[in-house]
């Protein structure tokens, strides 16, 4: 378990859409693939994909809205993945020898599309300029209708939707699936909409390049204050112990920024020092003990039964008895586990590390220091795939302020 959200007042991250209205027959041609697209992925050949999709989202009572038939079609064609790993628009490009190499260009990078909450800023003939409140970019925006489909909408409210870009490098981007519009009145809901997408979601806050930076820089601090108020970066507990001193860090924390700014907070711009914030989720909840290590790159997690895995290394000898293998076993295979957990215990028990591999893996021949690193690349390539990102998310100045009410 992993994650962090820090409310920072920070400069709007910039702009996504500054390259001026695009061709009028590029929004067109974006619009016939979209089309072409959709209807490609509703052919008979995916069916035996999309179905089970409308089926598990309608649920027993079998009714779907069309707004959310429309998202999960969109969702489908575009990041679903087959079984052999490609995309329905990866299949749609392939099959189609007749587009351009812009079509191509263009159909591809719809394979990322932008999700977000959206806050309206202005209309611009046939655009609308959006404020992700997520990742605090601004987004020039059309829709393949045209200007009618932006017809009920205002300045200050709020769209829920996905973008696409219209061309790889224009600066324009294209609705994509439903559009749900939102008024002003609705704000504070809004916020707390994208406020739960950025914590579940913190990949949505990165696409904004300075999110990163300043996500690197808060959680550095926040691991300093987590260090200072907890005696180390490496905590074993009881459950209940974990909960309590988690929520007390953050109290602490948050009567630290109360303190630092007491003008906002009169003006409730800032949460008040009372609130629960803390949960551990219900399958850490039941173990004997829990591993709090709060790593400069990894960020801060939590890991079940951590005790008993700290006990393993150094005591090799229990690696002969079933459920210290076992944990281990999971320790390794679970994708919810990073490498974390076993390279502190390794680099802290070098010599048990060996003998506890070598009966694990029954290898007399294997060494930490050797075949360490192969192993964890082997078993959780995940973690090696991507690059590594920050473990707090830094909402922007905007959504800081729709979140406590300040508008």
């Amino acid at each position: 378990m992993r994650g962090g959200l820090d409310v920072a007042d920070v400069e709007q991250g910039g702009h996504q859409g500054d390259g001026g209205p695009p061709p009028a027959d590029l929004i067109e041609r974006g619009a016939e693939l979209k089309g072409q697209l959709v209807a490609f992925g509703q052919s008979p050949r995916f069916e035996r994909w999309l179905t089970p999709l409308l089926l598990e989202a309608a649920g027993p009572e079998r009714q779907l809205d069309e707004g959310e038939v429309i998202r999960i079609i969109d969702h489908f064609v575009l990041r679903y993945r087959l079984p052999n790993g490609s995309t329905v628009v990866d299949r749609f490009v392939a099959g189609r020898k007749d587009l351009t190499a812009s079509d191509r260009e263009m159909l591809l990078s719809w394979r990322d599309p932008v999700e977000g909450v959206f806050e309206i800023q202005r209309k611009d003939g046939d655009a609308v300029v959006l404020l992700n409140l997520v990742d605090d970019l601004e987004y020039r925006t059309y829709s393949n209708v045209g200007r009618a489909a932006f017809r009920g909408v205002s300045k200050g409210g709020f769209l829920h939707t996905c973008l696409v870009p219209v061309h790889s490098a224009g600066g324009a981007w294209l609705v994509s699936g439903a559009m749900s519009y939102y008024p002003r009145s609705s704000a504070t809901e809004i916020a707390q909409a994208a406020l739960e997408l950025a914590t579940s979601r913190p990949e949505l806050v990165f696409r904004n390049p300075r999110k990163i930076e300043q996500g690197w820089q808060r959680m550095r601090e926040d691991r300093a204050a987590f260090v200072e108020f907890c005696g180390g970066d490496e905590l074993v507990l009881a459950p209940a112990e974990a909960e309590d001193l988690l929520n007390a860090y953050y109290r602490h924390r948050q009567e630290a920024a109360v303190a630092a700014q007491p003008g906002r907070a009169r003006r409730g711009r800032l949460p008040g020092p009372g609130l629960p914030l803390f949960e551990l989720p219900p399958e850490l909840v039941d173990s004997d003990t829990i591993g709090v290590i709060y790593d400069q790159v990894d960020g801060l997690n939590f890991y079940a039964d951590y005790g008993m895995l700290r006990d393993l290394f150094t005591d090799p000898t229990l690696v002969g008895r079933r459920q210290y293998q076992d944990l281990l076993r999971t320790y390794l295979r679970e994708e919810s586990v990073t490498p974390l957990p076993i390279r502190r215990l390794t680099a802290a028990h070098p010599e048990a590390a060996d003998e506890v591999f070598r009966k694990l893996l029954r290898k007399p021949g294997f060494t930490w220091s050797e075949h360490g690193e192969a192993l964890l690349r082997r078993r959780k390539p995940w973690y090696y795939k991507d690059e590594s990102r920050p473990g707090v998310s830094v909402i922007g100045d905007r959504l800081s302020r729709l979140a406590t009410g300040c508008r």
